[in-house]
């Protein structure tokens, strides 16, 4: 499969080595353009590196990880019926303060879905650290197997992005429709902890619309 990545921080040159260790083909893009990736791509081989709009049309799927401020740069029609994986959260001190979800009006998911309404967006990747992703991922059946969230109103892109995390050597919960995706979202139970299918239900069930756990408990 084809994957673009918009985004070259840690989340997408993390997705990006282990979509490469699977055999998949993928596209490297960021804002200022190919010429500020060259040394990512050298430490990332196999990776080809574009502009954004360039990742954006040579994706099956394409995977934005960027700071949630932005997310209204993303070139719609150029991201028309594709999958979108939304690995964006919301940090206040980064992003400023989006009073809609600081109101739990809306999840950050929902935002990008309002932006992209010819493409198809599943919650993924936002609820594991980088460097998670490149040591956690192990065969199916595994005892040890870490589970992740995804959520999205479509169940066949829900299959498909399930089956893509299976690839990557992770088991899957499915955590609901966008509206849903507030449940691993970030300083949320299930942000960033390492949980089996089981463990992983549970947070989710645990988690309240207003309720944060400790910030930074997730980074350890």
């Amino acid at each position: 499969m084809k994957i673009g990545i918009i985004g070259a921080g840690y989340i997408g040159r993390a997705v990006a080595q282990i979509l490469l260790q699977a055999r998949h083909e993928v596209m490297l893009s960021n804002s200022r353009g190919p010429k500020t990736l060259t040394s990512v791509a050298a430490g990332i081989r196999g990776s080809q590196i574009g502009t954004l709009e360039q990742a954006a049309e040579f994706g099956d799927m394409v995977l934005v990880a960027i700071p949630l401020e932005h997310y209204r740069s993303l070139p719609a029609e150029l991201l028309k019926g594709k999958i979108v994986l939304d690995a964006n959260n919301y940090y206040p001190d980064r992003d400023g303060h989006i009073t809609a979800l600081d109101q739990h009006e809306t999840t950050t998911s929902r935002l990008l879905a309002e932006h992209l309404t010819q493409s198809t967006v599943v919650k993924a990747f936002n609820a594991i650290l980088a460097a998670d992703l490149l040591t956690d991922g192990h065969p199916s059946g595994a005892d040890d197997r870490r589970a992740l969230p995804i959520a999205s109103d479509d169940p066949a892109a829900t299959q498909k992005v399930a089956n893509l995390l299976d690839q990557l050597g992770f088991d899957v919960v499915d955590a609901g429709g966008l509206d849903d995706s507030w449940r691993l979202e970030r300083a949320k139970p299930a942000y960033c902890v390492r949980l089996n299918i089981q463990g992983l239900k549970q947070a989710l069930a645990e988690a309240q619309r207003d309720v944060e756990v400790e910030h930074g408990s997730w980074r350890h």
